[in-house]
């Protein structure tokens, strides 16, 4: 699970402990580029074959976005006008004349991208979405900024040179100049000041957004719960304004309160709550799915599953008899004796519905590994 992670950092461990949230980092890949993911004919590909619509594409010339206008046309699906939707001949033209493509959401609808993302995300604990930007010779797209999250660039095709600011011990900003070729990934976390210089030939990158949780995140959720009290509702008193010291004075023995109740809080409660929000809001991943429903809405002993690429499962004891599964888009309730059952599920590699036989009769196992199928859990195996 951690190739994808590998890929970005290297050394997994090291970018843990020392890299992440503090620095930036350069990392050379020694298993070659990143244009399995995204090359310029992928790109030629979606621009002129795919139909793209406004947002999942943009033009930016010298830091400004190009009105939709100069690169998008009106068509019409049955009787429906559809708008925004790329004009190639017009985009192409733009691009040659010194405008960078933009290909917004990419973790959305780019098979490899889709599962990259998946994975990188589930490695790191932090929503990650993917855009492209795809540079012709000489030109520059974006202005030197920060983003308000971290950051992957990762080179896939054609070369670009990067300046990365950041603050010395002395206080000083410093510019480093960072050349990224294929294969070449850089880490910048949030806030770094960044911007791609001009370059020789068409250049295309990856930048891969992680949006992380922080301990702010965690802490606003205590509190928050707090705050529910309806103690916290009463009104100031009338005239307030003309009272502050006595106001300052409740405030005073009120934060003391909240205090002694933030002493006593449970940390294991939000943080236990965030895990299951992050496992269960992920993109469901669910390519094959409509044959896999069609070949097990009659199940037979014989058929052969196993574990989606990418699907999420992980147990929590519910309330009732009640075992839930975190499908990663999903939460799934079934009867909490099934438990002995699932774990076998989970730890084959693949698997005959027959096998279970020894924990479930016929016309039982047949129904859970038709609603684990159907909930994207599991797939079905050809012979």
């Amino acid at each position: 699970m951690a190739e994808a992670l590998e890929r970005c950092v290297g050394d997994v461990d090291r970018f843990a402990h020392e890299v992440w949230g503090r620095r930036f980092r350069v990392h050379e890949s020694p298993g070659g580029g990143f244009d399995d993911l995204l090359s310029l004919d992928d790109v030629d590909e979606l621009l002129t074959r795919h139909s793209l619509r406004s947002p999942a594409f943009r033009l930016v010339r010298d830091g400004r976005t190009l009105p939709l206008s100069e690169c998008t046309r009106t068509t019409r699906i049955g009787g429906t006008a559809v708008t925004g939707v790329a004009d190639p001949a017009r985009i192409l033209a733009a691009i040659e004349d010194g405008a960078t493509l933009v290909l917004q959401g990419l973790h959305r609808y780019w098979p490899p991208l889709v599962d990259f993302c998946r994975e990188l995300e589930l490695e790191l604990g932090h929503p990650c979405q993917v855009n492209a930007y795809v540079t012709p010779p000489g030109a520059q797209g974006l202005r030197p900024h920060v983003d308000t999250h971290d950051v992957f660039v990762l080179q896939a095709f054609g070369t670009k040179s990067w300046q990365v600011w950041r603050t010395s011990e002395a206080g000083t900003d410093d510019v480093e100049n960072v050349e990224l070729r294929p294969g070449t990934a850089l880490y910048l976390p949030t806030g770094t000041r960044h911007a791609a210089r001009a370059q020789h030939a068409v250049s295309g990158h990856l930048t891969v957004g992680i949006h992380p949780t922080r301990w702010r995140d965690l802490i606003e959720a205590v509190v928050a719960r707090l705050l529910d009290d309806p103690v916290w509702e009463a009104p100031l008193p009338v005239r307030y304004h003309r009272s502050r010291d006595t106001v300052a004075d409740e405030l005073g023995r009120h934060l003391k309160q909240v205090g002694a109740q933030l002493m006593t809080a449970d940390p294991a409660e939000p943080v236990e709550r965030r895990v299951e929000r992050f496992l269960t809001s992920r993109a469901p991943m669910l390519r094959g799915g409509l044959s896999d429903r069609l070949r097990v809405s009659a199940p037979e002993d014989s058929d052969r599953l196993r574990r989606r690429p990418g699907a999420v499962c992980e147990l929590r004891a519910g309330e009732g008899g009640v075992l839930r599964l975190l499908l990663g888009d999903r939460e799934l309730r079934v009867p909490d004796r099934l438990e002995p059952v699932i774990r076998e599920i989970l730890a084959r590699e693949t698997f005959v519905v027959r096998d279970l036989a020894d924990r479930l009769d016929r016309d039982s196992r047949l129904v859970l590994v038709r609603r684990l199928v159907r909930e994207g859990l599991l797939e079905v195996v050809d012979a």
